[in-house]
């Protein structure tokens, strides 16, 4: 796969191997990190973060773009996933489309298993071929964007 913008992929990959044990997942097991790279060259890490009642857990791909976001970034060019599973995840539905938001289909998304060092790199496209985006709702006369 050719990529139009250099990504450190060992880099990210050493990056989120490091913060994978602050995630917190006592009830599935299951710990994963992210890395947003962006247009800027700068990483922004996250976790993900379990919660008894499940629906209130996040994900560490949606925490590494809120982190991004929080530093006035909105342009990414690539996300790395690590998780403790024998095969590489991808990132699920609702980080699809958060994702979806903020980049083109284009962006880069690594993923990789700590336990078995496999890789797998998908552009979003593939994974969300029909994305939801806000030319499909109606804004009042009266809304100013920020």
């Amino acid at each position: 796969m050719v990529f139009a913008v250099e990504i450190p992929i060992d880099k990210l990959i050493k990056d989120v191997e490091k913060v994978l044990p602050n995630s917190y997942a006592p009830y599935s097991g299951i710990h994963v990190t992210a890395a947003v790279l962006t247009s800027k060259g700068n990483v922004y890490l996250g976790v993900n973060v379990e919660n008894a009642s499940y629906g209130l857990t996040i994900c560490a791909e949606r925490v590494a773009i809120a982190s991004a976001i929080t530093n006035g970034e909105k342009e990414f060019t690539a996300i790395v996933i690590a998780s403790n599973t024998d095969e590489p995840l991808p990132p699920c539905g609702a980080c699809r489309q958060v994702l979806a938001e903020f980049v083109n289909n284009d962006i880069v998304i690594i993923s990789h298993s700590v336990n078995t060092k496999k890789s797998k790199i998908w552009r979003l496209s593939e994974l969300l071929p029909h994305t939801f985006k806000s030319i499909y709702i109606k804004k009042p006369s009266n809304h100013k964007p920020i």
